[in-house]
């Protein structure tokens, strides 16, 4: 799991932790004593101060919310247990030492009895959080490792000890060149490894042979890309790799990807995808459940048949998903191979205002809150497209390793609509792997902005 989400999820159980052992304190005085809960009894607050600190206290000497702590489930609930316990004697010794009296023995032997009850409720939300994230496919990574070398087998340990979203599918190496039982499989030969990566459902390849030591990692990588496969270098640093790459750090490793993606980032995928809900569930709330029966009984005025043009097309990790427009063309048999033109003979007189305006394109909110598509991203195309440009432009395919969008970056600079040209698609896709290098929620809000102001302004290649 990516360290920034690992990190969040411990601060949000350590607040919760936090909060149980509040709650239970005001709950418990409130029914039992039958006090105001903010009463200024002066043995309660000063009780109330110091059961807090002890247990941040406690947590602290026992590192509770360390990342070593909470790697694994079993060790979170015994580190769980001595800090509990550690904070019974303090508090007992504190009580002991001070002569409580005037503490009711009925409400402190509730809280100490009902506050590891809490925490064990608390860890099993905690085991079961993380269980969901990890049974989660856009999660989980499928890995195989190119090369069985030294190199491999330390990226190898590397995955067993961190291994909470990462899973080692096997080696791709000459048979000649292992000369002993390895703790993972042999699958397959480095030429076919794109190929098995498919079989196997792998989702990033990391390779420590070189391009300078093998020109076939070359194409491999580009097959890769064109498979919808991360394919990441592990060098040794004692070669030269003469190629521009980004380079991290796993365990003091480095590993090198052609090129950034701060949506790798768990933390960052969870931000966008809430970002999505949120948009997503306020345009169709506010917009389309008045739009829609507006819209609706124009288009069927005009045009009898469906109000919406419910079309294949392609989208994140090249899977192919029903994207939602309203109609805005008769019905017709080419609309899933011919792209539309400007003054296309298909196009209804409603069709034509609000392709204009762009109001075709809100049913597709309902895809960003189905999980299909993003408010921001590339607009996803048609398959037959996807298969033709795929063929032509180099890193084409590389833009599926987004979720398409409503909006995207190539749109606001001017690059939708009909492209005529080969050249126009490789602009697109240059404005569209940029965007995923550089994607922040600055830059949505950013684009979204800019989509707005164009529908006013009014663009050239809206049509």
């Amino acid at each position: 799991m990516s360290p920034k989400f690992a990190f969040l999820l411990r601060v949000v159980f350590m607040v919760l932790d936090i909060m149980m052992l509040n709650t239970i304190y005001f709950v418990v005085k409130w029914y039992l004593l039958d006090v105001n809960l903010l009463s200024n009894q002066g043995e309660y607050v000063t009780f109330w101060i110091v059961i807090n600190i002890t247990w941040l206290v406690c947590s602290a000497i026992h590192s509770l919310y360390e990342s070593s702590s909470t790697q694994r489930f079993e060790s979170f609930m015994r580190k769980s247990a001595h800090t509990y316990f550690l904070f019974l004697v303090i508090t007992l010794i504190y009580l002991y030492f001070t002569h409580q009296v005037e503490l009711s023995r009925i409400f402190v032997s509730t809280f100490l009895l009902l506050f590891p009850i809490c925490i064990l409720i608390n860890r099993l939300m905690y085991l079961f959080t993380w269980l969901h994230f990890r049974k989660k496919e856009n999660i989980i990574k499928r890995i195989m490792i190119i090369g069985y070398n030294d190199i491999a087998k330390q990226l190898a340990r590397h995955f067993e000890k961190n291994n909470t979203h990462m899973k080692l599918i096997g080696y791709c190496e000459e048979y000649s060149n292992v000369s002993e039982l390895s703790n993972y499989p042999i699958i397959g030969t480095p030429s076919n490894a794109v190929m098995m990566s498919k079989e196997l459902e792998v989702t990033e390849i990391y390779s420590t042979i070189l391009p300078e030591q093998d020109h076939r990692i070359y194409d491999l990588m580009h097959k890769a890309d064109q498979a919808c496969i991360r394919f990441k270098l592990v060098p040794d640093f004692a070669l030269f790799v003469n190629k521009p790459m980004h380079v991290h750090y796993m365990s003091g490793m480095p590993v090198l990807s052609t090129r950034t993606e701060p949506l790798d980032d768990l933390v960052n995928r969870i931000k966008k995808r809430l970002f999505d809900i949120i948009i997503a569930s306020l345009a169709i709330v506010f917009v389309l459940s008045w739009l829609v029966p507006l819209i609706a009984l124009a288009i069927w005025l005009e045009s009898r048949g469906p109000v919406f043009f419910i079309q294949k097309r392609s989208g994140l990790n090249n899977k192919a998903f029903n994207c939602m427009k309203f109609r805005s063309m008769k019905m017709n048999t080419l609309s899933n191979l011919v792209q539309a033109k400007r003054n296309d003979d298909r196009f209804t007189r409603v069709g034509k205002f609000i392709r204009k305006t762009n109001l075709d394109e809100f049913p597709q909110f309902i895809n960003v809150l189905k999980g299909n598509m993003s408010i921001v991203g590339p607009r996803p195309h048609m398959l037959k497209h996807t298969e033709d440009y795929s063929a032509l432009i180099s890193r084409y395919m590389v833009r599926q390793f987004l979720k398409p969008g409503i909006t995207g970056w190539a749109q606001v600079n001017g690059l939708r609509g009909e492209t005529r040209k080969l050249e126009d698609m490789q602009a697109r896709v240059d404005h569209d792997l940029w965007y995923m290098e550089n994607l922040t929620m600055y830059l949505d809000l950013k684009i979204m902005a800019m989509t707005v102001y164009n529908v006013f302004k009014g663009e050239n290649n809206a049509f």
